[in-house]
């Protein structure tokens, strides 16, 4: 395939990409596809390791690669309940990352947070090395033909022939266009979060169009391929579970796969610094799911066919879904199973690479910047323009970092092996977070002996043994252990040798993270400050209130020099907005700048700072300028008082709030109500004001010409007097369907309620226009299907509204075959009487309206156009419900129901 027509089309992707990016940052997408997006983007989940990993698993391991998908899925409806409540908290305190959200739990912590920050660049830059690696060698298969021995040549090939190096610079200006614009981290990064659920889609839709053809046009379906492997010998190991460590291997890595589905930084990111409504997770609890059924549907027909024809383990093989079309010729299909590919991994880098930027930036060098005197000197003056190029040169690092091993290592390893590796080191955070949330004795000291502890045992067993294996350190320990000590071999630890190194290194990290973990929140003293950040985690539904909790502070500072300070960061117009929520939010007014500031406005501050550096940075800098000093306990103790009478308080407050803001809504639903009534008043007036004038105009128009002309034709003369009768009969009509109307509304109609046969009053009404039916051939349909039709009414109301309706009727059924049908049964102990004829119809347009004052549909001098408005009168009165027919096409029909 022509390498210049390659990188053409997946620059006409990349701009796809940059256009509905841009579109989403434009809000021009609708917010009905808010929950899709949402569901999609977490699809980021499935790397090129779903779309070319599982195969090569499946190649190796036969069925063993499902586990990776099927612990997400069994454990998604568990998101209702942890999902939720962790995306309340962090929308709450503005926290932005996975390292911010365990660092502001645990008391704020910049050293928790900085040991997570480095644990995760430790376990995904290979993982992100590996995505690069896919989109390299994809490239290459497909404009080199490259067989295994590719790896000399990509790598030490001039600069301009250098894919994976160029795919990292364009990727690295895409993360930075579109993460980097905003400083403050929790405002919506809509546009990557777009582009990533449309990435989600097109590696799905490729990697189905990819199977298809392999599975049903290269062979004849699914059972033909089984066939094939049977006839071939490779068929029942594909059904194996791999030797006596296959159950143990299945269980754990569907519990990494479901840990890993939260606390992987994209994953986190998407599912819950992106989230725009909590709403959104019941969709996603189903499409993810279903996503993941579909995009492994063909992973084992795949990885079979690709197996009987190339050599097992080999390039071929292991990205059958490519290399199989390619192979075939089709350069078409080739190409968009490139592109899926390239889809999967970019995802997955973009994403990856934004949640790690931001914990590197806030987590790891803010920290630093502020402990150290000149680097804070020259940063913080201009400390928006720090943020945003902090920020650039950590997206900058990460991709380097990443582009670095995949030169020096990932050839080495496979696309599943490295991803097994990096979620054993994100399932190092899981005490952490699951206890914070859900254990208020959880400590600072607990969780910080727990991940480093499980971090260092995760490092030894499972990252040792991988540079051990390509020459970075002896291989002497891999084989008498550390020190020479046997009982510390890395995948042997303690003599433990029944497990797979995987399962071998989760069962150690994780039972050395757990008891360190437990026994150091129970061992070691809480500070205050984490008890109280413990009680909000913990008890979130209790605690959430519009006040500002926090430790109280010693040392003082203006208000002024506060707003000064915060400007540094926020931007005048940002942190103007800030104060008028802030004054809003606590009906306080904080412009007197020389005033001292006060608990509230000083931990709002720190939580608006959050967003933008972390919690930790944040707490730093607040620190800083009051110089705290330490907090007794009994300082806490009040403190929890006064909140809880806050929010009695507010209580309080809120109550008496509603019921002014129900008063006042009131009123203005009675002024509003009053305008209606005066605006009503005078179409009235202005309406029969028309209606009289104009047969009035027609009456005085034939008397003139008959007073002036008194020898006028006699034909002429009574036909100029039919005239005027038919006009005088009109006008009365007029003026007693106005009396009748206003007698109707007022209440001044005395309603004589008693038993009526609705049957005998649609006989009368039909017989009163029998002659007028008979003269336009309208040809009538009764259908009564109601047992008993004797119900409580006004029977000439009864009788004034039926043939209103009837009289409509037969004015607009068809002139040349005209019908009517009549029909009355029962619904829900209720009459429901329907009169349809087969005119031209009701338009849509024109249905809300036509139960008005004077609305006539077809604009036509024919009848007052109170008959309807009359008719819904009555049909009130009664306490029943009238409306127009759905059908057009049929053309009209009126419904009523009436109380049995």
């Amino acid at each position: 395939m022509d390498a210049g027509l390659l990188i053409i089309g997946s620059f006409a992707y990349l701009l796809l990409l940059f256009w509905v990016a841009y579109r989403a940052e434009k809000n021009l997408f609708s917010v009905k596809l808010q929950p899709y997006i949402y569901a999609f983007s977490i699809a980021v989940y499935c790397s090129a390791w779903a779309f070319y990993g599982s195969i090569g698993k499946a190649n190796d391991d036969g069925l063993d690669f499902l586990a990776v998908y099927i612990g997400p899925t069994i454990t998604a409806p568990i998101w209702v309940l942890l999902l939720r409540r962790i995306i309340r908290i962090c929308k709450q305190y503005r926290i932005t990352s996975l390292a911010d959200f365990i660092s502001a739990r645990y008391g704020k912590s910049a050293i928790l947070g900085t040991v997570i920050t480095i644990v995760c660049v430790l376990g995904l830059v290979p993982y992100i090395a590996l995505q690069i690696k896919a989109i390299a060698v994809t490239f290459d298969y497909l404009t080199q033909n490259i067989d295994s021995g590719y790896y000399t040549s990509l790598i030490h090939q001039n600069i301009f022939r250098n894919s994976p190096l160029w795919i990292t610079v364009i990727l690295a200006v895409f993360i930075i266009v579109f993460s980097t614009r905003k400083i403050d981290s929790t405002e919506k990064h809509k546009g990557m979060v777009a582009a990533v659920a449309l990435e989600s889609i097109v590696k799905l839709v490729c990697f189905l169009i990819g199977g298809v053809f392999i599975v049903y046009f290269l062979n004849n379906g699914v059972a033909d391929v089984f066939r094939k492997a049977t006839e071939k010998g490779i068929y029942e190991n594909s059904f194996l579970l791999n030797g006596e460590t296959g159950y143990t291997d299945w269980i754990v890595i569907c519990l990494l796969s479901s840990l890993a589905m939260l606390l992987l930084p994209r994953q986190f990111q998407v599912a819950v610094v992106e989230n725009t409504d909590e709403k959104h997770i019941k969709k996603a609890m189903w499409i993810l799911p279903l996503y993941m059924l579909l995009i492994n549907f063909f992973v084992l027909p795949i990885a079979l066919s690709g197996n009987m024809i190339f050599t097992k383990g080999s390039i071929e093989a292991d990205y059958a879904i490519l290399s199989l079309p390619f192979r075939e010729g089709q350069s078409l299909l080739s190409f968009l199973v490139y592109l899926g590919g390239f889809s999967a991994a970019t995802g997955m880098i973009i994403v990856e690479t934004i949640a790690l930027s931001t914990m590197f930036s806030n987590n790891l060098l803010w920290p630093i910047i502020l402990r150290i005197g000149g680097l804070r000197k020259t940063f913080l003056p201009q400390a928006e323009r720090s943020i945003k190029t902090i920020r650039r040169f950590s997206i900058v690092l990460i991709l380097i970092l990443s582009y670095a091993y995949f030169t020096k290592v990932a050839e080495s390893y496979s696309l599943v092996s490295t991803g097994l590796i990096s979620f054993a080191a994100m399932a190092q955070f899981a005490p952490a977070v699951l206890g914070g949330v859900f254990w208020e004795s959880g400590n600072k000291k607990g969780a910080l002996l727990g991940v480093t502890a499980g971090v260092v045992v995760w490092f030894y067993t499972l990252i040792v043994p991988a540079i051990a294996g390509v020459g970075f350190i002896p291989d002497a320990i891999m084989q008498e252990g550390l020190f020479g000590w046997e009982l510390l071999k890395p995948q042997a630890l303690f003599g433990m040798t029944a497990l797979s190194p995987l399962s071998h290194s989760f069962f150690w990290s994780m039972f050395v993270n757990v008891s360190f973990y437990v026994l150091g929140s129970v061992y070691f003293r809480t500070k205050q400050v984490e008890k109280v950040q413990a009680k909000l985690f913990v008890n979130n539904s209790k605690y959430h209130t519009p006040y500002e909790i926090a430790v109280k502070r010693s040392g003082q500072v203006s208000y002024g020099q506060m707003q000064a300070f915060l400007q540094q960061f926020l931007g005048e117009e940002k942190l103007m907005q800030m104060i008028k929520e802030f004054e809003k939010n606590y009906g306080v007014n904080i412009r007197l700048a020389d005033d001292n500031i006060d608990q509230r406005f000083l931990s709002y501050s720190e939580k608006v700072l959050s967003g933008v550096i972390g919690t930790a940075s944040s707490k730093l800098l607040i620190e800083s300028i009051l110089k705290e000093e330490e907090v007794t306990l009994n300082e806490v103790v009040e403190l929890i008082k006064e909140s809880q009478q806050l929010i009695a308080l507010n209580k309080e407050l809120e109550e008496k709030t509603m019921a002014l803001k129900q008063a006042s809504e009131s009123l203005a639903s009675i002024n509003q109500q009053m305008k209606e009534a005066e605006i009503l008043k005078d179409e009235f007036l202005y309406t029969i004001t028309h209606e009289l004038r104009t047969p009035l105009t027609s009456i005085r128009a034939f008397s003139e010409i008959l007073y002036d002309n008194p020898d006028i034709d006699e034909d002429q003369k009574q036909h100029f007097l039919a005239v005027m009768i038919k006009e005088i009969e009109r006008l009365s009509r007029l003026i007693t369907r106005v009396l009748d109307l206003e007698k109707l509304e007022s209440g001044s109609q005395q309603l004589q309620f008693g038993p009526v046969d609705v049957q005998q009053v649609i006989t009368d009404a039909i017989e009163a226009f029998s002659k007028l039916l008979e003269e336009h051939k309208i040809k009538l349909e009764v259908s009564l299907l109601s047992d008993n039709m004797v119900i409580n009414a006004d029977q000439e109301l009864l009788t004034r509204l039926t043939q209103n309706i009837l009289a409509n009727a037969i004015k607009y059924a068809d002139k040349e075959a005209g019908q009517i049908k009549v029909s009355v049964k029962d619904v829900n102990d209720k009459l429901l009487i329907s009169i349809k004829d087969n005119g031209k119809g009701i338009e849509e347009k024109h249905r809300p309206h036509i139960f008005n004052k004077f609305y006539q549909i077809h604009n036509s001098n024919q009848g007052s156009g109170l008959g309807l408005a009359i008719c819904k009168r009555i049909v009130e009165l009664h306490q029943g419900e009238i409306w127009v027919e759905q059908e057009y096409t049929e053309g009209a029909g009126i419904s009523f129901t009436l109380n049995k």
